[in-house]
């Protein structure tokens, strides 16, 4: 069985990231920082790309109380930018740039990006009321207080009667960036 396992892991397509000066170039990250990054990336996934179910098992260990399966893969699908099902070292670099290191407008243009599931350029209530179901799901049933169950309804109308200025049903990346800067 080593064998197949040695001879499976051959066939694994193993990526390598492009050149960490071009990283460097395009993020906030030293060259240092990356290194220690991909050494860490490359920890979790060998192979150099993660699929969908590796980050939902990685995701999960920092949710132990709740189920963080559907935030996780609506946080795949933003980190996965050429939507082709593998989130590849400089996906994950690119995102984590703009998380930790980007400017309001970055960090916010890309969490708009999260919320807008079928990337037609809106948020609509559906969208949004999945998000808040999912990030209700992930804390789990130990967040205090006890949430009654309509609460994410009630959040998506609270979160919709900020954000749509124009009252035409949808969230576009203006209104959005305005209402949270507001």
């Amino acid at each position: 069985s080593d064998k197949i396992e040695d001879e499976l892991e051959m066939t694994t397509v193993c990526h390598r990231p492009e050149g960490l000066e071009q990283l460097e170039a395009q993020t906030n990250f030293t060259k240092r920082e990356l290194q220690v990054l991909y050494r860490g990336f490359k920890n979790e996934c060998p192979s150099g790309v993660v699929n969908e179910e590796t980050f939902k098992q990685i995701y999960a260990q920092f949710f132990p109380h709740g189920d963080a399966s559907m935030y996780a893969h609506y946080l795949f699908n933003a980190f996965d930018t050429a939507q082709n099902g593998s989130v590849k070292f400089e996906d994950f670099v690119m995102a984590l740039s703009i998380l930790l290191r980007g400017t309001v407008h970055e960090k916010l243009r890309w969490t708009f990006n999260l919320y807008d599931i079928n990337k037609d350029g809106y948020i609509n209530k559906e969208e949004m009321m999945d998000i808040v179901k999912a990030i209700y799901d992930m804390m789990g049933k130990y967040t205090y207080p006890v949430l009654k169950e309509d609460a994410p309804r009630q959040h998506v109308e609270v979160f919709f009667q900020k954000m749509d200025k124009n009252k035409d049903g949808v969230v576009t990346l203006d209104e959005f960036i305005e209402s949270c800067q507001e």
